[in-house]
């Protein structure tokens, strides 16, 4: 996760809503398919965790889960579900080397600086094994801005999004766009892209 301090103030501060926002959340079909493509006890890093919504529910699929978050609050959350190990830790943070066979990075990376994305990227392709999993998803756009609650943003094309996980090492296959209402308010265009790596 970004270590921007407004960023980590706004969550810390909507954190019951942002519970609330993830509980009401219908089921995502792209995290169905992320856990259905891994064998169950795979190790798999969900980046920029949250609450943990996605960790639980891999959990309980019978993945092997590391969960981070550079929100003390959020790791607090995600820790209670069974089988989830989480920690703090920054996008910086993720050194390992071959160690996942899946990598989940929904709507986490969004709050990275652009000028950072590849290093970011580059160090997940590392972390993932030959041929791993590795979801993505991101709101789509032109530049960068802080939203209501002050959060940073950097958005990106799909094109650029595709251009960069090629660059990193990645092997897109399939993306999925939509448009949602996010904890500000707002409604937002998006994309994921699941990759090889």
């Amino acid at each position: 996760m970004s270590t921007d301090k407004d960023t980590l103030a706004a969550y810390a501060a909507k954190i019951d809503d942002y519970v609330r926002m993830t509980d009401e959340a219908p089921d995502d079909p792209q995290l169905a398919a992320f856990i259905g493509a891994l064998p169950s006890g795979a190790h798999v890093l969900d980046l920029g965790c949250g609450p943990g919504w996605a960790a639980a529910q891999m959990a309980a699929a019978g993945l092997t889960v590391t969960a981070t978050d550079a929100a003390p609050e959020m790791v607090d959350l995600a820790s209670r579900s069974p089988g989830v190990t989480a920690r703090v830790a920054s996008f910086d943070d993720i050194t390992e080397i071959d160690a996942y066979d899946g990598i989940w990075a929904n709507f986490s990376l969004l709050h990275a600086p652009r000028d950072a994305m590849p290093r970011h990227l580059a160090a997940l392709r590392r972390a993932l094994k030959p041929g791993g999993l590795f979801h993505i998803g991101m709101k789509t756009g032109e530049g960068a801005h802080r939203d209501a609650l002050c959060r940073h943003y950097t958005y990106y094309t799909d094109e650029e999004l595709h251009d960069l996980l090629t660059d990193a090492g990645f092997t897109p296959f399939s993306s999925h766009t939509g448009t949602d209402k996010g904890l500000a308010g707002t409604m937002d265009p998006w994309i994921t892209i699941a990759a090889h790596g």
